[in-house]
């Protein structure tokens, strides 16, 4: 069993129902309604199953390959620890570690943003024989019909083109919580708008969003696969981070949104509700994985006590271990 060292602190599913049939209520029994009535909520559910999402289809054997998130060195993207780093030493450090890919985190790459720059940013990814495995941009989709709402969707939108440009096949978003006075089935909603109102962007960019179980609406699996059950659009799917699930069980959780998952944060430990922190089954999760059928990339997005310079190394070994066994 491969395990990590752990960190420090740090639709509804949508869908238009059947109309019951309008019977005269003289000429229809007691039992004729109770067997109308459980007709009518067969039809609806029927209908609401037939409009919900699939999991992306693939063909072939699950491959997991190796990959890191800039987020995993933000102390030094912003200053705030020694050596500071730039996103182009940022990739050239997880070319020396040996990773097969790089998440270009959106937070640190510099205002504005310019065609020029995220051009010199994807040539020296591939030179240095690194893909471009994901962008991420941060968002908050529970927001009602409105200023708020429009300026987060114009975000999102206007971020996806920049994952374009950076050759990025898909893009983080998150969810967000309720928002006052609203209640969870609104605040799902309300993402799932959002979601789908970025869904023909994401067509015309060819990127997928990606929503992660960060908290809030999406805080255990079953509120991510209502929600991405609802949208309906082929790109859209899960950021399945490995370390947010906060439930009784968190790899019930993984496994559960694992066929709806098309990039992957993994953290190096997971915390059960009501327990201590434990470190990451490396293997247990790379074997959930393969048993969806998960072709893609799990990203290491370190949040540890240990200095990332050290700890990133022993994740990867980690994960080149867990994938060759």
């Amino acid at each position: 069993m491969t395990h990590l060292a752990p960190r420090a602190e740090s639709r509804e599913l949508r869908g238009e129902s059947s109309a019951p049939v309008r019977t005269p209520l003289e000429t229809v029994s007691r039992r004729g309604l109770f067997t109308g009535a459980i007709a009518t909520g067969l039809a609806a559910v029927a209908s609401r199953l037939a409009q919900a999402s699939d999991p992306p289809s693939r063909v072939g054997k699950p491959v997991i390959r190796a990959g890191i998130a800039a987020y995993s060195y933000r102390e030094r993207l912003t200053g705030k620890a020694k050596p500071a780093m730039t996103m182009p030493d940022f990739v050239k450090q997880a070319a020396l570690d040996g990773w097969d890919g790089v998440e270009l985190t959106s937070y640190y790459i510099p205002t504005p943003v310019t065609a020029a720059y995220l051009a010199d940013l994807k040539r020296l990814c591939f030179v240095h024989g690194l893909t471009v495995s994901a962008t991420s941009v941060g968002n908050v989709f529970t927001h009602p019909a409105g200023e708020a709402r429009d300026r987060e969707i114009e975000k999102v939108r206007t971020w996806l083109g920049h994952a374009q440009a950076l050759g990025a096949p898909v893009m983080r978003v998150f969810a967000g919580a309720p928002q006052p006075g609203q209640t969870a089935e609104e605040a799902e909603r309300c993402c799932i708008e959002c979601i789908e109102a970025c869904c023909d962007r994401a067509a015309e960019t060819g990127v997928m969003l990606a929503l992660e179980n960060h908290g809030g609406i999406v805080a255990e699996s079953a509120g991510v696969l209502r929600i991405l059950k609802a949208v309906k659009s082929d790109w859209c799917g899960a950021n399945l981070d490995t370390g947010n699930f906060r439930t009784e069980d968190p790899y019930a959780d993984i496994a559960a949104c694992a066929p709806y998952a098309v990039t992957t944060h993994l953290k190096v430990e997971i915390a059960p509700k009501g327990g201590s922190r434990q470190p990451a089954d490396v293997k247990r999760i790379v074997q959930i994985l393969r048993a969806s059928g998960y072709r893609g990339y799990l990203t290491l997005e370190y949040e540890g006590a240990e200095p990332v310079a050290e700890a990133a190394p022993k994740a990867l070994a980690a994960i080149r271990e867990a994938t060759a066994a």
